[in-house]
């Protein structure tokens, strides 16, 4: 009899213990989380600074692993995001030159709708503050452009240039040395014709913008900045409203160099001096085709130094797209055969 109750004893308790193991894993706990899918997953945070293609490609990865992954079965943990590799900035090339004139400040402009720069003609935007210049050269590539820009390079600082689409076909090497040196580039029409003039059909205007600048990118196999200088600084209201429906700046001048009526490179030199000390700053026009300027800018730039002048160098926030059609025509355009005749031939100097 003890031991038949004994026997029922441990039969009870058994049937407790199973039962309350039971209990314990069907029951549902606050406290437990339940398995993630792909699907459901909160996505891993994008690094700092990741881009919008980046953004698509990790939702498409998201998409494709939702469609294969098994529904029954929790995804396993996801493996730690690539950290992106950080970029290197390109090391800045030292001065070699300790009292060098350099650069005071760099501006970016933006184009959007052609502002003008220069208060010979265009008043709106006085940017520079006192001693404050920025040098500009026009009508190059020419032979002479070298020695423009080693005196740039000597003084560590930089310039905008306006060039002469034809002359890029001559000299499409010269060119390649001013973007190569960092100036800014952009353009002064296809052949230097003067676009107020009454026998200019404004489609005969447009056409010279157009070419010039992609004469430029011809050149440069690069999109030219959209700064535009007027030749001899003639512009009318229709070729105004032109560039600014292309978004191009216009550039006049605040201190005129007459470098292409001097006699020498000082003259060149106190052309500017002489006038700068009345404007106080400016933009400063000269001309890297002309030989007087060339032998003079090593002696104005350290003229400007010495004054506590500071250059401000000018570039475009975006690059201009230049048009198929007349980038398709500039490719056409026949390049000058030279090599038969020597330069002093062609051009000769009859006064100094």
């Amino acid at each position: 009899m003890r031991n038949a109750l004994g026997l029922m004893l441990a039969s009870l308790v058994a049937a407790v213990a199973i039962a309350g193991v039971w209990f314990w894993t069907s029951s549902p706990r606050a406290d437990a989380s339940p398995p993630q899918t792909v699907a459901a997953r909160t996505p891993d945070p994008l690094p700092a600074g990741a881009a919008k293609d980046d953004v698509d490609t990790t939702a498409a990865l998201s998409k494709r692993a939702d469609a294969t992954a098994p529904t029954a079965q929790p995804a396993a943990a996801p493996a730690p995001a690539a950290v992106p590799a950080p970029v290197t900035a390109a090391p800045k090339q030292a001065c070699a030159n300790p009292d060098a004139l350099g650069v005071s400040r760099t501006v970016v402009v933006d184009t959007t709708g052609g502002p003008g720069f220069g208060f010979l003609q265009y008043k709106q935007y006085d940017f520079l503050t006192d001693k404050e210049v920025v040098l500009t050269f026009d009508d190059g590539p020419w032979p002479t452009t070298p020695a423009v820009l080693k005196a740039l390079a000597d003084e560590c600082t930089k310039a905008v240039f306006f060039p002469i689409g034809l002359h890029t076909t001559y000299h499409p090497d010269i060119l390649r040395q001013v973007l190569a040196a960092g100036h800014t580039i952009g353009a002064h029409t296809w052949s230097h014709a003067h676009l107020a003039n009454k026998k200019i059909t404004e489609q005969q205007a447009k056409d010279e913008i157009e070419k010039g600048f992609s004469a430029v990118k011809i050149a440069l196999g690069t999109d030219p900045a959209p700064f535009f200088r007027f030749p001899a600084l003639a512009h009318t209201p229709a070729t105004t409203a032109y560039l600014g429906s292309r978004n191009i700046a216009m550039f006049s001048v605040d201190v005129d160099s007459n470098d292409f009526k001097s006699k020498s490179a000082d003259e060149v030199t106190t052309n500017v001096m002489t006038k700068l000390e009345k404007q106080g700053k400016g933009i400063i026009l000269m001309h890297d085709l002309q030989k007087h300027t060339a032998q003079a800018l090593p002696t104005l730039l350290r003229r400007l130094k010495a004054g506590g002048y500071k250059v401000v160098w000018m570039k475009p926030k975006t690059q201009l797209e230049t048009l198929p059609e007349y980038d398709a025509m500039m490719t056409k355009i026949e390049k000058p055969n030279t090599a038969g005749r020597p330069v002093g031939n062609v051009v000769q100097t009859v006064a100094e």
